[in-house]
């Protein structure tokens, strides 16, 4: 077993109400492992550090145990994923300039950007990946783990809201680009 770091944001289905009503149902779900955010009506965050088998088994759980306790909760966003180089640089303990120097400065084709807006933002997964194989960086294999699993999950938020036929038809002209 190991300890997994990451966060869930999610809706409550009562946007009005206070996000402090559910604490205790929650800890009685078993989310005595998290840290609660109710900062803001309509939303709970959670980060958690979560023993389990796998990042995958961690992540799932606790969605489970928080719909569990708030009935109607849907998770908005699961994190680590997009990140900036500040972010990339708090993970590995080093300078944020170290990271801009790997990342945008390096001739060694580094990772394509997910957003090209202030801030520049990448998939964690995929910086930590690179990092490791390109630049020989030891990485955590557990944060690797954990980026991969909450990338997959934000694209299954995400995914919930697409039009299939469109992703058919973008995905085929993708394809024959490629």
């Amino acid at each position: 077993m190991s300890g997994y770091d990451f966060e869930l944001l999610f809706a409550l289905p009562d946007a009005s109400g206070d996000p402090a009503d559910h604490v205790e149902a929650l800890g009685d779900a078993g989310c005595t492992d998290a840290l609660l955010g109710i900062g803001r009506r309509g939303l709970i965050g959670l980060m958690f550090t979560r023993e389990a088998s796998s990042a995958e088994a961690a992540v799932l759980s606790a969605i489970k145990d928080v719909t569990g306790a708030i009935p109607g909760a849907r998770v908005v966003e699961v994190a680590p994923d997009l990140v900036g180089l500040s972010d990339v640089a708090e993970l590995l303990g080093v300078s944020r300039q170290n990271v801009r120097k790997l990342v945008i400065d390096s001739p060694s084709s580094p990772p394509s950007p997910t957003h090209l807006g202030n801030p520049v933002l990448w998939h964690l997964a995929d910086v930590l990946r690179w990092l490791r194989e390109v630049k020989g960086y030891a990485v955590d294999d557990r944060l690797v783990e954990i980026a991969e699993v909450t990338r997959q999950v934000n694209l299954a938020i995400a995914g919930q809201a697409a039009d299939r036929t469109a992703q058919r038809e973008i995905a085929a002209l993708l394809q024959s680009r490629g």
